[in-house]
């Protein structure tokens, strides 16, 4: 796990300590992790619809091309054009050098939001946030928090605290915007030191669960299932002869260079 999220922060220019730290809080450094109550699955519990945009993005840059041709946006909402691709799209979350590629990927798009939007580099914990709320939420959390830290956190984001009590709430008390802050910042120290995620939210353990965030945290399974490689999932989607002239040619090409690399 270490070795796949290492080589994605060389190649997105997003601080491994970071990424380490993310994985740690998402899924516990679970590749294989899948959340009970949202579309989230993988090592950083990307949902159906985040995974589908950054691909689209940013798959062609890293030898998955192949996958984002397929996809295609309108409205805001993503879709897979091709349906003999959809299995193979959405087992990549699954791969731990795709999902750390990924969740790169967008911590470097959410880093240069809030870059733009403030004028500074966000801190770890602000990066998280985007994570967790989006960027638009993000830019709306701290700039509420720089305004008036006291504030509660749910009057701002109701329905992001409807699905995630653990995190808005203490104990039935609204946790103001400063004390949800403390809270990610601890959460994602306490990562960088090995501990674990997000365990101690008992009550959404396994997921968030709204249509606000754009990823879910759930528990590592004891024995984390083995998922096959990216050379793999497209040789069971294309067949044996991927890597032959049978294969269309963009699909063939990715095949080598992801062979190449062990992936």
């Amino acid at each position: 796990m270490q070795a796949a999220i290492a080589e994605a922060s060389t190649r997105t220019s997003v601080d491994f300590d970071y990424l380490m730290a993310q994985a740690r809080v998402e899924s516990a450094l679970d590749p294989s992790a899948k959340a009970r109550t949202s579309s989230a699955a993988g090592l950083y519990q990307f949902t159906n619809q985040t995974w589908l945009n950054t691909l689209e993005r940013h798959g062609a840059t890293h030898g998955l091309g192949w996958a984002a041709d397929s996809i295609s946006s309108s409205g805001g909402r993503a879709r897979i054009t091709d349906p003999s691709m959809a299995s193979a799209i959405m087992e990549l979350r699954y791969n731990p050098e795709a999902a750390s590629l990924m969740a790169g990927e967008l911590a470097g798009d959410n880093a240069d939001y809030l870059q733009q939007t403030f004028g500074r580099a966000p801190d770890h914990t602000e990066l998280y946030l985007a994570h967790f709320l989006g960027a638009a939420g993000a830019r709306e959390f701290i700039a509420a928090h720089a305004a008036d830290p006291g504030r509660e956190a749910a009057s701002i984001f109701p329905r992001a605290a409807g699905a995630n009590r653990g995190v808005f709430y203490d104990n039935g008390r609204a946790r103001s915007l400063g004390e949800v802050r403390d809270l990610f910042a601890a959460k994602m120290e306490n990562a960088a030191s090995g501990q674990g995620g997000f365990g101690s939210f008992s009550s959404h353990a396994g997921g968030w669960g709204a249509p606000v965030m754009q990823t879910a945290s759930a528990k590592a399974s004891a024995t984390p299932a083995a998922r096959p490689s990216m050379a793999q999932v497209l040789t069971s989607t294309f067949g044996s002869n991927t890597n032959s002239g049978s294969a269309p040619a963009h699909v063939a090409s990715a095949y080598s260079k992801i062979a190449r690399f062990g992936l």
